[in-house]
Protein backbone atom coordinates (compact mmCIF):
# COMPACT_ATOMS: atom_id res chain seq x y z
CA UNK A 1 0.00 0.00 0.00
CA UNK A 2 1.34 3.53 -0.98
CA UNK A 3 -0.48 6.48 0.13
CA UNK A 4 1.41 10.10 -0.30
CA UNK A 5 -1.11 11.75 2.25
CA UNK A 6 0.23 9.86 5.09
CA UNK A 7 3.33 11.11 7.21
CA UNK A 8 5.00 8.99 10.23
CA UNK A 9 6.61 10.63 13.01
CA UNK A 10 7.95 9.76 15.96
CA UNK A 11 7.89 11.22 19.72
CA UNK A 12 10.90 10.98 22.28
CA UNK A 13 8.89 9.11 24.59
CA UNK A 14 11.91 8.01 27.07
CA UNK A 15 12.37 9.03 30.08
CA UNK A 16 16.19 10.08 30.68
CA UNK A 17 17.68 10.42 27.55
CA UNK A 18 18.36 13.77 26.45
CA UNK A 19 20.42 13.58 23.03
CA UNK A 20 18.02 15.05 21.02
CA UNK A 21 20.27 15.41 17.74
CA UNK A 22 21.22 11.91 17.69
CA UNK A 23 17.60 10.66 17.93
CA UNK A 24 16.75 13.26 15.22
CA UNK A 25 19.40 11.81 12.72
CA UNK A 26 18.35 8.20 13.49
CA UNK A 27 14.64 9.29 12.39
CA UNK A 28 15.47 11.14 9.54
CA UNK A 29 17.48 8.14 8.82
CA UNK A 30 15.29 5.64 9.23
CA UNK A 31 12.63 7.51 7.10
CA UNK A 32 10.44 8.92 9.45
CA UNK A 33 8.75 12.23 8.72
CA UNK A 34 8.85 14.52 11.82
CA UNK A 35 10.07 13.99 15.30
CA UNK A 36 8.85 15.88 18.55
CA UNK A 37 9.65 15.55 21.90
CA UNK A 38 6.57 16.39 24.61
CA UNK A 39 7.13 19.37 27.08
CA UNK A 40 6.70 20.47 30.96
CA UNK A 41 8.43 23.23 32.86
CA UNK A 42 7.81 20.54 36.23
CA UNK A 43 5.37 17.58 35.80
CA UNK A 44 3.74 17.19 38.97
CA UNK A 45 5.66 17.64 42.20
CA UNK A 46 7.93 15.75 42.88
CA UNK A 47 8.28 16.14 38.92
CA UNK A 48 10.12 13.59 36.89
CA UNK A 49 12.59 15.08 34.50
CA UNK A 50 11.35 16.65 31.30
CA UNK A 51 12.71 18.91 28.25
CA UNK A 52 11.15 22.33 26.75
CA UNK A 53 10.02 22.01 22.96
CA UNK A 54 11.01 24.62 21.61
CA UNK A 55 15.03 24.24 22.26
CA UNK A 56 15.05 20.44 22.49
CA UNK A 57 13.32 21.30 18.35
CA UNK A 58 15.99 23.49 17.65
CA UNK A 59 18.57 20.91 18.41
CA UNK A 60 16.52 18.53 16.24
CA UNK A 61 16.68 20.82 13.12
CA UNK A 62 20.30 21.71 13.50
CA UNK A 63 21.30 17.75 13.48
CA UNK A 64 19.31 17.15 10.44
CA UNK A 65 18.11 18.77 6.80
CA UNK A 66 15.17 17.07 5.95
CA UNK A 67 13.14 16.18 9.11
CA UNK A 68 10.37 18.33 10.35
CA UNK A 69 10.16 19.12 13.93
CA UNK A 70 7.36 19.19 16.01
CA UNK A 71 6.50 21.36 19.07
CA UNK A 72 4.54 18.55 20.99
CA UNK A 73 3.02 20.18 22.53
CA UNK A 74 4.56 23.76 23.47
CA UNK A 75 2.24 24.82 26.27
CA UNK A 76 1.00 27.87 25.57
CA UNK A 77 -0.18 29.37 28.34
CA UNK A 78 3.00 29.49 30.29
CA UNK A 79 4.58 32.21 27.96
CA UNK A 80 3.81 35.84 26.56
CA UNK A 81 2.73 35.73 23.16
CA UNK A 82 5.18 38.09 21.89
CA UNK A 83 8.38 35.99 23.54
CA UNK A 84 6.72 32.75 22.59
CA UNK A 85 6.42 34.27 18.94
CA UNK A 86 9.80 35.62 18.67
CA UNK A 87 10.46 31.77 19.79
CA UNK A 88 8.79 30.36 16.74
CA UNK A 89 9.78 32.81 14.19
CA UNK A 90 13.54 31.95 15.17
CA UNK A 91 13.60 28.18 15.25
CA UNK A 92 11.63 28.42 12.05
CA UNK A 93 14.03 30.26 10.01
CA UNK A 94 16.83 28.38 11.59
CA UNK A 95 15.22 24.82 10.61
CA UNK A 96 14.59 26.45 7.09
CA UNK A 97 11.14 26.36 7.47
CA UNK A 98 10.65 22.72 8.86
CA UNK A 99 9.01 23.45 12.40
CA UNK A 100 5.16 22.61 12.93
CA UNK A 101 3.92 24.44 15.62
CA UNK A 102 1.88 22.01 18.19
CA UNK A 103 0.44 23.96 21.15
CA UNK A 104 -1.83 22.94 23.87
CA UNK A 105 -2.47 24.01 27.58
CA UNK A 106 -1.60 20.61 29.13
CA UNK A 107 -3.84 18.28 30.59
CA UNK A 108 -1.71 16.24 32.93
CA UNK A 109 -2.68 15.24 36.30
CA UNK A 110 -0.36 17.61 38.72
CA UNK A 111 -0.61 20.26 35.86
CA UNK A 112 -1.16 23.27 38.68
CA UNK A 113 2.71 22.55 39.53
CA UNK A 114 4.04 24.67 36.58
CA UNK A 115 1.36 26.69 36.54
CA UNK A 116 1.93 28.04 39.95
CA UNK A 117 5.98 28.03 39.39
CA UNK A 118 5.54 30.30 37.00
CA UNK A 119 2.28 32.54 38.62
CA UNK A 120 0.12 31.82 36.10
CA UNK A 121 -3.74 30.83 37.02
CA UNK A 122 -4.10 27.65 35.87
CA UNK A 123 -7.83 28.26 35.56
CA UNK A 124 -7.51 31.32 32.58
CA UNK A 125 -5.39 28.73 30.14
CA UNK A 126 -7.79 27.69 27.60
CA UNK A 127 -8.53 31.64 27.40
CA UNK A 128 -5.25 32.58 27.44
CA UNK A 129 -4.30 30.26 25.07
CA UNK A 130 -7.14 31.32 22.96
CA UNK A 131 -6.08 35.48 22.34
CA UNK A 132 -2.09 34.15 22.22
CA UNK A 133 -3.71 32.74 19.34
CA UNK A 134 -4.49 35.54 17.82
CA UNK A 135 -2.17 37.61 18.80
CA UNK A 136 0.73 35.58 17.84
CA UNK A 137 -0.92 35.18 14.42
CA UNK A 138 -1.02 39.52 13.97
CA UNK A 139 2.62 39.53 15.30
CA UNK A 140 3.99 36.95 12.60
CA UNK A 141 1.88 38.61 9.64
CA UNK A 142 2.54 42.35 10.38
CA UNK A 143 4.31 44.98 12.34
CA UNK A 144 4.01 47.56 14.82
CA UNK A 145 1.58 45.58 16.61
CA UNK A 146 -0.60 47.04 19.55
CA UNK A 147 -2.84 44.56 21.38
CA UNK A 148 -4.71 45.61 24.32
CA UNK A 149 -6.80 42.18 25.29
CA UNK A 150 -8.10 40.45 28.46
CA UNK A 151 -4.64 38.83 29.54
CA UNK A 152 -1.60 40.44 27.64
CA UNK A 153 -0.82 44.24 26.93
CA UNK A 154 1.65 45.66 24.41
CA UNK A 155 2.24 48.54 21.86
CA UNK A 156 4.19 49.02 18.50
CA UNK A 157 6.02 45.48 18.68
CA UNK A 158 7.33 44.36 15.19
CA UNK A 159 9.19 41.16 15.46
CA UNK A 160 11.88 40.19 12.30
CA UNK A 161 12.92 38.00 11.03
CA UNK A 162 9.60 36.54 10.29
CA UNK A 163 8.87 32.88 9.82
CA UNK A 164 10.41 31.07 7.07
CA UNK A 165 6.89 29.82 6.28
CA UNK A 166 4.33 31.71 5.26
CA UNK A 167 1.68 33.18 6.39
CA UNK A 168 3.42 31.35 9.74
CA UNK A 169 3.93 27.21 11.01
CA UNK A 170 1.48 25.09 10.86
CA UNK A 171 -0.18 25.38 14.11
CA UNK A 172 -0.97 22.28 15.26
CA UNK A 173 -3.63 21.86 17.84
CA UNK A 174 -3.30 19.37 20.77
CA UNK A 175 -5.98 17.96 23.71
CA UNK A 176 -9.32 16.11 24.52
CA UNK A 177 -11.78 18.27 25.52
CA UNK A 178 -14.44 19.87 23.26
CA UNK A 179 -12.81 23.19 23.98
CA UNK A 180 -9.53 21.99 22.37
CA UNK A 181 -11.54 20.40 19.50
CA UNK A 182 -13.33 23.48 18.93
CA UNK A 183 -10.00 25.67 19.06
CA UNK A 184 -8.66 23.20 16.69
CA UNK A 185 -11.58 24.05 14.49
CA UNK A 186 -11.63 27.55 14.51
CA UNK A 187 -7.89 28.95 14.75
CA UNK A 188 -5.40 25.92 13.89
CA UNK A 189 -3.80 24.03 10.92
CA UNK A 190 -4.21 20.65 12.90
CA UNK A 191 -5.93 18.17 15.48
CA UNK A 192 -3.22 16.39 17.62
CA UNK A 193 -5.30 13.92 19.81
CA UNK A 194 -3.61 11.88 22.45
CA UNK A 195 -4.96 8.50 24.15
CA UNK A 196 -8.04 8.44 21.52
CA UNK A 197 -9.72 4.95 20.67
CA UNK A 198 -10.64 4.79 17.32
CA UNK A 199 -14.20 5.62 17.55
CA UNK A 200 -13.23 8.65 19.71
CA UNK A 201 -10.85 9.71 17.24
CA UNK A 202 -13.62 9.17 14.43
CA UNK A 203 -15.88 11.32 16.48
CA UNK A 204 -13.39 14.02 17.18
CA UNK A 205 -12.30 14.22 13.33
CA UNK A 206 -15.94 14.87 12.47
CA UNK A 207 -16.36 17.45 14.76
CA UNK A 208 -13.82 19.28 13.69
CA UNK A 209 -15.40 19.39 10.44
CA UNK A 210 -18.76 20.23 11.61
CA UNK A 211 -17.41 23.61 13.34
CA UNK A 212 -14.84 24.48 10.91
CA UNK A 213 -17.99 23.99 8.10
CA UNK A 214 -19.98 26.40 10.66
CA UNK A 215 -16.93 28.94 11.14
CA UNK A 216 -16.31 28.86 6.88
CA UNK A 217 -12.83 27.75 7.26
CA UNK A 218 -11.35 25.74 4.27
CA UNK A 219 -9.61 22.38 5.73
CA UNK A 220 -7.67 22.06 2.42
CA UNK A 221 -4.65 21.46 3.95
CA UNK A 222 -5.38 20.82 7.58
CA UNK A 223 -3.52 18.31 9.63
CA UNK A 224 -5.44 15.45 10.48
CA UNK A 225 -2.57 14.04 13.40
CA UNK A 226 -2.34 12.14 16.13
CA UNK A 227 0.03 11.18 19.29
CA UNK A 228 0.00 7.25 19.43
CA UNK A 229 1.55 5.22 22.24
CA UNK A 230 3.28 2.29 20.27
CA UNK A 231 5.13 -0.69 21.66
CA UNK A 232 6.43 -3.25 18.59
CA UNK A 233 8.28 -6.56 18.75
CA UNK A 234 8.12 -10.00 16.95
CA UNK A 235 6.90 -11.45 19.98
CA UNK A 236 3.26 -9.26 20.35
CA UNK A 237 2.80 -10.53 23.95
CA UNK A 238 6.15 -8.75 24.73
CA UNK A 239 4.66 -5.39 23.07
CA UNK A 240 1.47 -5.84 25.07
CA UNK A 241 3.01 -6.20 28.16
CA UNK A 242 5.25 -2.56 27.75
CA UNK A 243 1.82 -1.53 26.87
CA UNK A 244 0.49 -2.23 29.67
CA UNK A 245 3.77 -1.00 32.28
CA UNK A 246 3.92 2.30 30.34
CA UNK A 247 -0.13 3.18 29.53
CA UNK A 248 -2.35 0.98 31.29
CA UNK A 249 -0.62 0.96 34.67
CA UNK A 250 -0.87 4.73 34.32
CA UNK A 251 -4.15 5.04 33.79
CA UNK A 252 -5.86 1.75 35.11
CA UNK A 253 -9.40 2.68 36.75
CA UNK A 254 -11.93 0.47 39.04
CA UNK A 255 -13.53 -0.03 35.78
CA UNK A 256 -10.88 -1.16 33.33
CA UNK A 257 -8.03 -3.01 33.75
CA UNK A 258 -4.48 -2.01 32.79
CA UNK A 259 -4.41 -3.89 29.84
CA UNK A 260 -7.74 -3.25 28.34
CA UNK A 261 -6.74 0.45 28.83
CA UNK A 262 -3.60 -0.40 26.62
CA UNK A 263 -5.52 -2.44 23.62
CA UNK A 264 -7.44 0.32 23.60
CA UNK A 265 -5.43 3.10 23.30
CA UNK A 266 -2.02 1.95 22.06
CA UNK A 267 -0.86 0.34 19.04
CA UNK A 268 0.75 -2.97 20.02
CA UNK A 269 1.85 -6.07 18.63
CA UNK A 270 4.09 -7.61 15.76
CA UNK A 271 4.36 -5.34 12.93
CA UNK A 272 0.96 -7.18 11.01
CA UNK A 273 -0.65 -5.98 14.07
CA UNK A 274 0.75 -2.73 14.00
CA UNK A 275 -0.31 -2.18 10.50
CA UNK A 276 -4.09 -3.29 11.21
CA UNK A 277 -4.36 -0.96 14.06
CA UNK A 278 -2.63 1.77 12.06
CA UNK A 279 -5.03 1.27 9.16
CA UNK A 280 -7.99 1.20 11.49
CA UNK A 281 -6.78 4.91 12.20
CA UNK A 282 -6.68 5.50 9.15
CA UNK A 283 -10.05 4.76 8.21
CA UNK A 284 -11.26 6.70 10.96
CA UNK A 285 -9.64 10.04 9.64
CA UNK A 286 -5.69 10.22 10.91
CA UNK A 287 -3.66 11.30 8.24
CA UNK A 288 -0.34 12.23 10.39
CA UNK A 289 1.12 9.88 12.97
CA UNK A 290 3.40 10.55 15.28
CA UNK A 291 4.39 7.59 17.50
CA UNK A 292 5.90 7.36 20.71
CA UNK A 293 7.26 4.03 21.24
CA UNK A 294 6.89 2.80 24.83
CA UNK A 295 10.45 1.89 26.31
CA UNK A 296 12.01 1.97 29.70
CA UNK A 297 15.52 2.58 27.84
CA UNK A 298 17.02 4.05 24.74
CA UNK A 299 18.31 1.34 23.34
CA UNK A 300 14.69 -0.63 23.63
CA UNK A 301 13.16 2.78 22.19
CA UNK A 302 15.88 2.62 19.04
CA UNK A 303 15.28 -0.99 18.54
CA UNK A 304 11.61 -0.44 18.23
CA UNK A 305 12.26 2.87 15.43
CA UNK A 306 14.47 0.53 13.57
CA UNK A 307 11.83 -2.11 13.38
CA UNK A 308 8.93 -0.01 12.85
CA UNK A 309 10.77 1.54 9.81
CA UNK A 310 11.54 -1.92 8.07
CA UNK A 311 8.23 -3.36 8.93
CA UNK A 312 5.51 -1.00 8.82
CA UNK A 313 6.32 2.14 7.02
CA UNK A 314 7.51 0.05 4.44
CA UNK A 315 3.97 -1.65 4.04
CA UNK A 316 2.47 1.97 3.46
CA UNK A 317 5.08 3.25 1.07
Amino acid sequence: MTDKTLTFGCNLSVDNYWDIGDFARRAEDLGFDRVTVGEHVMDGNPPRPTMMGIPAMAAAAGATTRIRVLTGIVIAPLYHPVMLAKLVATVDQISGGRLDFGIGISGQRDTRAEFDALEIPVNTRGRRTDEMLRAMKELWTSEHVSHHGRFFNYDDVTLLPKPAQEPYPPIWVAGRSDAAIRRAAVAGDGWYPYLFTVNRLRRSNASVREMAEHSGRDLGRFHWGLNQPTAIDDDPDKALQAAVAHVGQRYVTAERSAEDIARALCVTGNAEDCIGAIQERVDAGVRDFVFGFLAGEPDDYFRQMELFSNRVLTHFR
